[in-house]
């Protein structure tokens, strides 16, 4: 495993949808091991292969410690409800903002082994995968956000309602 570099704001590689992976090789595993090493020494809780340079889709999250989840070619199957999280990211450091994001997911995707899988998540989770997710597609929080402030600052008063 190894630390790799994290792609800030501006890179036009953020922007981008990315592509999917067609063979489950050594080279995706390494970069499921390097992304997990990259995202828990930046204290992060998901991050997503194009935060890292790599153009594919592929995210990791780690929303509690030991449950570390590696999607491959995730697609959003079904999303339900709304939640309003404040979120940080890697690639946007120093900043925060408000997103509406869906209460409930189901994702099927492909684990490291090849293995297609179904998982409904909710609650912080479904904001986490919902927030890799979008890196996928070359959407950053920042472009739904409200409120968009220097993290530890206070929210201001009048928050408006983000649309979908």
């Amino acid at each position: 495993m190894a630390l790799r570099n994290v792609v800030k704001r501006g890179d036009a590689i953020l922007t981008k949808h990315c592509r999917e992976v067609t063979e489950i090789n050594d080279r995706i595993i390494t970069l499921l091991d390097d992304m997990a090493e990259t995202m828990r020494e930046d204290m992060g809780v998901g991050i997503a292969a194009p935060q890292v340079g790599v153009a594919r889709r592929v995210c990791i999250i780690e929303p509690e410690e030991g449950r570390l989840v590696e999607f491959i070619n995730p697609e959003i199957l079904e999303s339900e409800g709304e939640q309003l999280s404040t979120e940080g990211c890697l690639s946007v450091p120093g900043m925060i903002g408000d997103v509406v994001r869906p209460q409930r997911l189901v994702v099927k995707y492909l684990d490291r082994y090849g293995n297609e899988k179904t998982e409904e998540f909710t609650d912080f989770e479904a904001v986490v995968v919902s927030h890799e997710t979008d890196h996928l597609d070359g959407v950053l929080f920042v472009d739904k956000a409200t409120n968009v402030r220097e993290a530890g600052e206070e929210p201001q008063e009048d928050m408006t309602e983000v649309e979908n």
